[in-house]
Order: C-alpha cells, then structure tokens, then sequence
C-alpha cells in the first residue's frame, strides 16, 4: 500500500513492542535501498547497515545482556546529549519519558522499573529483526548528518510496508561489544540501533505520541510578502 509521504510523517512512531511475525528479507532490502538514496554530500554514502535475525541477534542480545550484568562501563564514542542539557532541551527529555513510562504505568519513583525498560533497549525490544548502523571512524560531523537522512529514509520504507521500527541509540554504549561479538571491521563505529517487525498494536508502549513544536518555534520567513 502506498501512502503520501505527509500521511507517513504523521503516523510513524517508535515502536517499542512487536508481534513474532517475520519480517521477509526482500522488504527489508527495500528499506536498505531506500536508505542508501537519501542525500549525501560529495556521494560518500556514510553508514553500513548489519540486518540480524534469528539466532545471530539471539546471541547479540545474550552478549549484551551479559555486559550490564558484568557492569561494563558505557563507551561514548560520539556526543548524543548536549552537556550540560539546556533547561527546554531537557523539558522535552523528561516530557518524552514521563509519556512513556505513563503508558507502562511505571511510576516516577520505581527506579527498577524504569531502568528494566531502558534494558529492553538491548534486547531490541524482543523485534525479529535488529539492525547495527556503523559509520567510518574518519567520517567528518557531516557526515552523521547524511547517516541520520538514510536512518530517516530507512525509517519511512518501513512505515510504508506496514512495518513498526525504532532507532536505538543507547547501542552504542555497548559499541565495542557489539563491534566483538560481530567481528565488525576496527575502523567502524557502532552509532545506533534499529528495532525492526511488525508492531504490536495492543501494547501501551505502543500507544502514546510525543509531542512535537509548533511551526513558530523552530522557523522564520523572511521575504515573504
């Protein structure tokens, strides 16, 4: 089914909950291909994408699951966060938080609860299919702009073939892990995750939207009449 792409913006969001259906090789090679057409400046084409099923991203997520349990201490690799995070950057961060965590009906103080979920982010929030973004440790900061186009490409070939997906980008606090347990060659580096299948619509992760700002906000018009 095809759809507008306004009518695609609107309806994506993060999913956090999936089905056990597959998610067959040939739809998830248009994602890929849709990826790589985004823009890029000077045609460098930044990023790589790993697509893992099965016992392959079983045995990821073990070794990643193994790696909070030894307490392996993160590994920033690229800046995420402005820091310190400004006062109405960080309104949106606690916003986008209290959303989700009122959907799973985990409370403000229950801690456990709170970093349980954040550990589904390893797990790839239990999606048939996961995917490793890895970009050239040489690539300048322009280019995790034109990573970031693909990502967004990737993103809405899945919303068009009925898929649900969300980015992880806590995987890269693991990156050297993940670079090991995929024998992944030195000069790249682990920038995000991907879940990828078919979106449970019954779950309450599932359910919520967060809020995004008004046009006034982040634009100006200059010259119009």
């Amino acid at each position: 089914m095809s759809h507008t792409l306004d009518n695609l913006l609107e309806t994506r969001r993060s999913t956090r909950a999936f089905t056990s259906d597959p998610v067959p090789r040939d739809a998830i090679e248009r994602m890929c291909r849709a990826a790589r057409r985004a823009p890029s400046g000077a045609n460098l084409q930044p990023g790589q994408f790993h697509v893992l099923t099965g016992s392959v991203l079983r045995g990821l997520v073990r070794a990643l699951k193994y790696a909070q349990e030894q307490n392996t201490p993160h590994v920033a690799e690229y800046s995420y966060f402005p820091s310190p995070m400004p006062a109405e950057l960080k309104a949106r961060q606690r916003a986008a938080g209290y959303a989700l965590y009122t959907a799973l009906g985990v409370g403000r103080r229950d801690v456990d609860g709170r970093r349980a979920q954040f550990a589904r982010n390893y797990a790839f929030f239990d999606a048939p299919v996961g995917v490793v973004v890895t970009i050239r440790r040489d690539m300048g900061k322009g280019c995790f702009m034109d990573l970031g186009m693909s990502l967004m490409s990737f993103l809405l070939s899945a919303e068009d073939q009925g898929f649900g997906a969300t980015g992880i980008g806590a995987l890269a606090n693991y990156g050297p892990v993940v670079q090991n347990h995929l024998c992944l060659p030195d000069d790249e580096m682990v920038v995000c995750g991907i879940a990828l299948g078919v979106a449970d619509d019954t779950a309450p992760e599932n359910q919520f939207r967060t809020e995004r700002a008004g046009l006034n906000e982040f634009t100006s018009f200059r010259g119009f009449d």
